[in-house]
């Protein structure tokens, strides 16, 4: 029961800490549509806040009605791949500023950021995502929860990549 609860105590904070990311980038939604920001892929949008929320609340419901043994070398492991993911996608944040959001819109004009981890990534936030995806369910062995999610989202991000280039592409 202990490992449940504590498994449940990180879901919240991840749910809190994305709750922190719609935060700022309602903000930055803002900023760049005051600057002529073009949104592109509105129609997979709500799917992929069904997933992400999906992703969370699979978990839990996994941990708490299957009740799979957490396995420690397992958990650590993923435990870390969660914190990897974390801090990598904050640099994705910080790294963009203000055009950074959970859309997909470019300000015409705006350069297109080469920087940081996008030196040596076309879109390492999907790769913070795709990590967590997996990794967050198996801290607890939630294995249902890491493979449906990860099989959807792989769906999803196959669109919404195709998207995003083709909105980059224009800033060219």
């Amino acid at each position: 029961m202990t490992g449940q609860v504590l498994f449940t105590v990180l879901v919240v904070a991840v749910g809190l800490e994305r709750v922190a990311e719609l935060a700022v980038s309602r903000r930055n939604t803002a900023w760049s549509l005051a600057r002529g920001g073009v949104e592109s892929g509105r129609g997979h949008y709500p799917f992929m806040v069904v997933l992400h929320t999906g992703l969370l609340a699979g978990a839990l419901v996994e941990v708490w009605v299957r009740r799979p043994d957490a396995v420690p070398v397992l958990a650590w492991s993923m435990l870390a791949l969660v914190a990897a993911s974390q801090a990598l996608r904050w640099w994705c944040v910080l790294t963009l500023g203000r055009q950074w959001n959970t859309r997909v819109i470019v300000v015409p004009g705006a350069p297109r950021v080469t920087g940081g981890p996008y030196r040596r990534l076309p879109h390492p936030n999907y790769a913070a995502v795709v990590v967590e995806g997996f990794a967050l369910p198996l801290v607890h062995s939630a294995w249902i929860t890491a493979a449906g999610f990860t099989v959807l989202n792989g769906v999803l991000l196959a669109v919404r990549i195709r998207t995003e280039d083709a909105a980059l592409a224009r800033l060219v």
